[in-house]
């Protein structure tokens, strides 16, 4: 298979230093503020994106611990395949975050409800459109058995 490249088009910053204790997925962030300092040659490219409240963050989950096709996620206590879970050990440990736009300053974004460690690179960034990313009656799989209430990470996925 051929490889591709990718480019890092910023860094996350946000209070969480390490993966355990950072919160488990955006909804269960309780709020948690960081800015997205974007590459200045990429600034242009933040035009009109004040104008959505919500922005989908894509980013490399450099923290991640090996891949392994078997894990058992933050949210339950049995065994699943990586595929049907969120969990970081990812074949290619790529995160997706959708968070709330706080305000744009030139280059840098402010959010809330973030829930990746601190510097984590940026791959991209994209508007959230609830008549495309909202399917609120969609089954969740396991999920939807799923009681757990944490809302922070431990140290099972660090590397």
């Amino acid at each position: 298979m051929k490889r591709i490249r990718i480019q890092i088009v910023g860094v996350i910053e946000t209070p969480f230093r390490e993966p355990a204790g950072c919160p488990i997925q955006p909804s269960r962030a309780g709020g948690a503020e960081g800015t997205v300092r974007v590459d200045p040659r990429f600034a242009d490219g933040l035009k009109d994106i004040e104008g959505f409240e919500r922005i989908w963050l894509t980013y490399w989950l450099h923290r991640a611990s090996c891949s392994t096709l078997l894990v058992t996620p933050f949210l339950d206590e049995q065994q699943r395949g990586i595929f049907a879970t969120r969990a970081p050990s990812r074949p290619s440990p790529v995160g997706l975050s959708v968070v709330r736009l706080l305000g744009v300053e030139g280059n840098i974004l402010h959010v809330a409800d973030v829930d990746m460690i601190d510097g984590t690179p940026l791959l991209d960034i994209k508007p959230y459109v609830p008549e495309f990313d909202c399917y609120p009656n969609s089954r969740a799989g396991w999920f939807d058995d799923s009681s757990s209430r944490r809302c922070l990470a431990d140290d099972r996925f660090d590397r």
